[in-house]
């Protein structure tokens, strides 16, 4: 059942060790290699170059609709994993997410960003070359469940390209 969710009903902002059961959730219903709880609590408890953000629907009741975590590597922002609950997709949450971890990157030093996708998931592509993002290279069987092929994105010249995007 997709929901309509109001735009301004959605929110996004850091996570919070209390969204760990929601956000696993999400990502083991997006992702046939979906990651453990394990996995985002050291990205959100130990990992000082992470970053991690949720799109929340104030409803009510209120719920946690997507998550993205993103590490800064120098001066390098990589987008670890980008999910939306399947009811809640094609609303502009990813987009939303993606705009709030970028320009939160660039802030502190970011200039490029990176990240895999699969060859074979065109709409999450889709997302990422509407904001520039151009295919830089390809791990060939990079992933364990099926062996198919990442697609490496890397976006150049973050902050000029922010600025030219309408909606972010």
């Amino acid at each position: 059942m997709t929901h309509k969710a109001e735009t301004s009903s959605i929110r996004v902002r850091r996570m919070a060790a209390e969204d760990l059961e929601q956000v696993v959730a999400i990502d083991q219903l997006s992702f046939s290699m979906p990651w453990p709880v394990r996995s985002f609590r050291f990205q959100l408890e130990e990992n000082p170059a992470a970053a991690l953000w949720v799109a929340e629907d104030a409803g009510p009741p209120t719920k946690v609709v997507g998550a993205i975590v993103t590490w800064l590597l120098v001066d390098e922002v990589h987008i670890a994993t980008v999910s939306v609950h399947p009811d809640y997709r094609r609303q502009g949450i990813a987009t939303r997410l993606l705009c709030t971890a970028l320009k939160e990157n660039v802030r502190i030093g970011a200039v490029e960003a990176t990240l895999e996708v699969r060859e074979r998931n065109q709409s999450a592509q889709n997302l990422y070359h509407r904001f520039g993002f151009r295919q830089v290279g390809r791990r060939k069987h990079y992933y364990e469940d099926n062996g198919e092929d990442a697609l490496i994105l890397t976006l150049y010249n973050l902050e000029d390209t922010l600025q030219d995007l309408a909606g972010c």
